[in-house]
């Protein structure tokens, strides 16, 4: 089985070029590639929400919106599945998902638990958190989801797992900081589950530097280099 994280860069409330993102690193890696991850709120853009609801339902989208649903359909047409985070609009609460597309269908759908994708002191109750784990199993493979700070929030220990965890996350380290960074991440992630993909996004403001790493039994097996737009290749 062959796993690709895509250290890719996206634009904050440009949809249209994300997308063409995605379809860029579906038809490069078609046929190489049965799974292809990018990083959390991709779709809009981790920074995409004013944290005014009347504004930010506009941007969120719901499952079965069309962008969700061209996501779907590349899923089929290139033949890879897909895990995508965005920003989720679901009755009147926001979210910050990851969905799980394969075959042309959103098969699971995960809201990030932990509080930090937002600007807690200016928004309400329409800017919610998920309460569920989400677990699947795909070509022979057990599959666990986590977002960005769920793996460091105070009640971490609920994500230990035998399976391999799938961690799109959001960060904008310095490169000088990301020297120590690495080293915590890794250590934090032998904590949790023997392997961890972490994959993180490029983007020019605030900038982000990447950092999208293959973490095994507490070490670093391989990652991107940082500021570089590609993808990591990982066989299970």
């Amino acid at each position: 089985m062959k796993i690709g994280l895509a250290q890719y860069k996206f634009i904050n409330n440009n949809i249209e070029f994300n997308l063409s993102q995605i379809e860029k690193a579906l038809s490069t890696y078609a046929g190489k590639l049965d799974l292809i991850c990018f990083g959390e709120s991709f779709l809009q853009g981790f920074d995409s929400l004013s944290w005014d609801y009347e504004i930010d339902k506009e941007i969120a989208v719901t499952q079965d919106s069309n962008e969700i649903k061209r996501i779907c359909r590349w899923s089929k047409e290139y033949d890879v599945a897909i895990l995508i985070g965005y920003m989720e609009h679901d009755d009147d609460a926001i979210y910050s998902s990851c969905a799980f597309i394969n075959d042309g269908c959103v098969e699971e759908n995960y809201r990030r638990m932990s509080v930090g994708w937002k600007e807690f002191s200016k928004t309400d109750f329409h800017y919610q958190e998920g309460n569920e784990l989400v677990s699947f199993n795909f070509i022979g493979h057990n599959f666990s989801i986590a977002l960005c700070g769920d793996l460091w929030d105070v009640d971490w220990e609920k994500f230990k797992t035998d399976a391999t965890i799938l961690w799109p996350v959001y960060v904008n380290f310095g490169l000088d900081e990301w020297v120590e960074m690495e080293k915590e991440y890794a250590e934090q992630a032998e904590k949790i589950a023997n392997r961890i993909l972490m994959v993180n996004s490029l983007s020019d403001e605030p900038v982000s530097h990447g950092g999208t790493f293959d973490f095994k039994s507490g070490t670093i097996a391989d990652k991107i280099p940082y500021d570089k737009e590609d993808v990591l290749i990982i066989g299970l």
